[in-house]
């Protein structure tokens, strides 16, 4: 058991990168909240978890201002504080299958809307939802962004939903500093997650564990300590 037991809430966190990072924090004995918007996955996840009271499951849509910040009350009155907020939630929107980026011209313009809110303005919403709270702890917003956010891939709208992401790191943290707040962008290269369709993720891509340890790693960042931004590739990955 860890000696000093934060509180974290992740969104999107029923599989993939959010689900390993909550198991992860609930096995150093944290106290965790996890939102999703699918019911049944997120009823499978917290009863395959085996320290039940270490865990509040929500669901929510991490795009819906009313949802995020009825999560964040839910998780002060669960466990008392908010020590850190994870903005994972995000996906592609049919935009990119196997290794290769379909370019806007020929996406699916209908597909749009729904990536761009979860992504971008989503995290946004956990920021403003969480940081009050996370004044009173010292704590930390982590932002899941991409090494999409990081090297631009032709025409591809995902890509700029992730750079918007870059941006809004940094942005937010010129005003958390202010506030005792850290802020940390983990921008993570090819990962073997349900983002990429069964069977395309390239053959180099990384578990999920590692990007949870990096996750990890910035909550565990010493009071005064503001680590910003964690790129983390897999060997193999040429950008």
């Amino acid at each position: 058991m860890t000696m000093n037991r934060k509180t974290v809430l992740i969104t999107g966190a029923t599989s993939g990168i959010g689900a390993h990072t909550a198991r992860l924090l609930i096995e150093r004995g944290h106290c965790v909240a996890v939102t999703g918007r699918n019911e049944g996955k997120l009823r499978a996840f917290v009863d395959a978890v085996a320290c039940p009271d270490q865990l509040l499951g929500i669901i929510a849509d991490a795009a819906d201002w009313d949802a995020t910040q009825a999560a964040v009350d839910r998780t002060v009155e669960r466990f008392g504080a908010l020590d850190a907020a994870v903005a994972n939630a995000g996906f592609t929107a049919g935009d990119h299958l196997g290794t290769t980026a379909v370019p806007i011209a020929d996406g699916d313009p209908a597909l749009w809307p729904p990536m761009v809110l979860t992504n971008v303005l989503g995290p946004a919403l956990l920021a403003k939802a969480a940081l009050p709270h996370l004044r009173e702890t010292r704590g930390r917003l982590v932002l899941i962004g991409s090494v999409a956010g990081l090297k631009n891939a032709p025409g591809n709208l995902y890509s700029a939903t992730k750079w918007a992401v870059t941006g809004l790191a940094e942005n937010i943290r010129l005003h958390a500093t202010t506030l005792g707040v850290g802020v940390t962008l983990v921008a993570p290269g090819m990962t073997d997650t349900p983002f990429w369709a069964d069977g395309t993720a390239p053959p180099f891509a990384m578990p999920a564990e590692p990007v949870a340890e990096a996750i990890r790693f910035a909550l565990d960042q010493p009071d005064g300590v503001d680590l910003n931004t964690l790129t983390i590739r897999p060997i193999g990955q040429p950008v």
